[in-house]
């Protein structure tokens, strides 16, 4: 159902995204990723490090690293797809957010809203 190619929307090193294999239809489960949660505390440790990129809010007191494609979906303002954290089993569930075609990257929204339009935590610190 997914794969992972280059993407013209990534400028990283390694410009990668994930691409939908197959026809996705809106409200289906696209990818279930398990995550590594920690204290929010250490998260001063973390942004020294390249895991920094891939990390996600997890509740008040935690964050949380995301494992599987969780972590290689860029982000659009006008994603196709959306994700509902799974606290009970330490999941995020990523669903399509409309119709998804095969070859076209899925896209979230990093603010964790499809509707959510603030600037992104990256392009604050470039504004800084």
């Amino acid at each position: 159902m997914l794969e992972i190619k280059t993407s013209p929307l990534s400028d990283g090193e390694f410009n990668r995204g994930v691409f939908a294999t197959c026809d996705i239809k809106k409200g289906e489960l696209i990818h279930v990723a398990p995550v590594i949660p920690y204290p929010n505390e250490q998260h001063m440790l973390i942004e020294h490090t390249v895991l920094a990129d891939y990390v996600y809010e997890y509740g008040i007191n935690h964050s949380a690293i995301v494992l599987g494609y969780g972590m290689l979906f860029n982000h659009s303002y006008e994603p196709n797809a959306n994700y509902e954290i799974k606290f009970e089993d330490h999941t995020f569930r990523y669903y399509a957010y409309k119709d998804i075609k095969a070859g076209e990257e899925v896209l979230i929204n990093y603010n964790g809203d499809v509707d959510e339009m603030d600037p992104l935590w990256f392009n604050k610190k470039e504004e800084e």
